[in-house]
């Protein structure tokens, strides 16, 4: 696509969801990892759109926020009357007058649609067609509008099936919704389209035949059905997430990544996974999640919010959760928990560990059973351990605390002050013994309970 062509993106966004059986509107649910809104956005701006308007119902500011939380000039419009796809479009008029080269016209519900398909509907245009319409072969095309043809293969109306004839209703070329409309001569088109039709709407689809009567051609760009998969309800949520997490999936082996059970692995859309990356079954990775090359992520592990280093370890059974930083070769291991913490290289907390603000230093020894006490009630604190200090099993950090490089806490200690570098902090009960009061115990209770019955 020539980068010279500006484009607007209108993103229909104004649906309630009536059939998802939620408070959340339509476009707020998520697929991998993200809301369907964020992931048309998301292919947009990777399909070169300059521009981006947002058709949201009225009072729904929750989803102009995130429509601006991905892009910030998003421009929002508010569709006050539900009159059919094409009055829904013309909600946002004044950006469609303010002029471009290509307008996509985008739905929220459809968050598998990729960039290189929206770039080719673009291409379309800029090789001459008023409208390129995106279609798809349906295998089974019932509830669908028709792509009609003419003898030369070039597209000349879409038929609504309420309005389609049975010759048209027996054709599984099928319109997937989306399009893209020369911007000189979109909002003229736009504004042509009536509601003389059985609903009684303003179809956008009217805007083939419209185009065709002023003599200029409509292209098709046809697409994979699951691309054009449209979400009205849990189940189409689910398929929609099954599609996309196959495609994640896929990416991340092609890149050079290890899954061993790929199918019990899911991944967020915006995770970034380096080469030679081994992930075992049953791991999920959301939102924010960076891993390097030749990290090893085992079995029964949650990352979200995460960076893990090159040759890292993370698991099994291993939680990091936002603002975790594991730097090189580090090691994070089974029923481990940490938080807004950096673990620097080759820092090892083993097992049955929380780490919560905490900056851990290279080469650090995290016994079993530590935790950083990180929280009073009312606010969070800091722990510092420095490099090649040990902490031994069962201790308590109470931050704010420093624990000097080379440092070692005794097991069992509870910490509420600085060590020093190198020095010994053993805090905790002197142990005490007292010969043979054990068998005495015994004796003592045996005879207790013989009384007593």
């Amino acid at each position: 696509m020539p980068t010279e062509r500006s484009a607007l993106a209108i993103v229909l966004a104004a649906g309630e969801g009536t059939r998802m059986k939620s408070d959340r509107p339509k476009a707020l649910h998520e697929v991998a990892g993200r809301s369907m809104l964020a992931n048309v956005l998301s292919s947009a701006v990777k399909a070169g759109v300059s521009r981006v308007a947002v058709i949201v119902g009225p009072g729904r500011d929750d989803v102009g926020a995130e429509a601006r939380r991905c892009i910030p000039d998003a421009e929002m419009f508010v569709q006050s009357e539900r009159r059919g796809t094409a009055h829904a479009v013309l909600a946002a008029r004044a950006a469609i007058a303010a002029g471009c080269d290509d307008l996509i016209v985008l739905f929220a519900d459809t968050p598998l649609l990729t960039a290189p398909t929206i770039g080719a509907m673009r291409a379309a245009i800029a090789e001459g067609a008023a409208v390129a319409v995106l279609g798809f072969e349906a295998y089974n095309p019932f509830g669908y509008g028709r792509l009609l043809r003419d003898a030369e293969g070039r597209l000349v109306a879409i038929r609504e099936e309420k309005d389609a004839s049975e010759d048209e209703r027996a054709l599984t070329l099928c319109n997937g919704g989306l399009m893209a409309i020369d911007g000189a001569h979109a909002l003229r088109l736009l504004e042509k389209i009536d509601n003389k039709n059985a609903k009684g709407e303003f179809y956008l689809t009217d805007v083939v035949e419209l185009a065709r009567a002023d003599g200029r051609d409509a292209k098709v760009v046809i697409a994979d059905e699951s691309e054009v998969l449209g979400v009205n309800d849990r189940i189409q949520l689910s398929q929609a997430e099954a599609v996309a997490q196959a495609r994640l999936r896929r990416a991340a082996m092609a890149g050079g990544a290890t899954m061993i059970a790929p199918e019990t692995v899911f991944l967020s859309a915006d995770a970034v996974i380096g080469r030679d990356v081994t992930i075992e079954p049953h791991v999920v990775i959301g939102p924010g999640v960076t891993i390097a090359d030749g990290a090893v992520i085992h079995s029964f592990s949650h990352l979200e919010g995460a960076s893990v280093g090159k040759g890292a370890t993370i698991g099994p059974f291993a939680r990091l959760r936002p603002g975790a930083a594991l730097a090189e070769k580090a090691k994070v291991g089974n029923f481990v928990e940490i938080k807004n913490a950096t673990v620097a290289q080759g820092a090892k907390v083993n097992h049955l560990t929380y780490i919560g603000d905490a900056d851990i230093g290279a080469n650090a020894n995290i016994g079993a059973g530590t935790i950083t006490c990180n929280y009073d009630g009312f606010l969070k604190y800091r722990t510092t351990i420095g490099a090649n200090a040990f902490i031994g099993s069962n201790s308590s950090l109470v931050a704010p605390v420093t624990i000097g490089a080379g440092a070692y806490v005794g097991s069992g200690s509870v910490i509420t002050k600085d060590i020093a570098p190198d020095a010994l902090a053993v805090a905790r009960g002197r142990q005490m013994e007292k010969a043979g009061w054990a068998a005495s115990f015994r004796l003592m209770q045996a005879a207790k309970k013989a009384k007593g019955r």
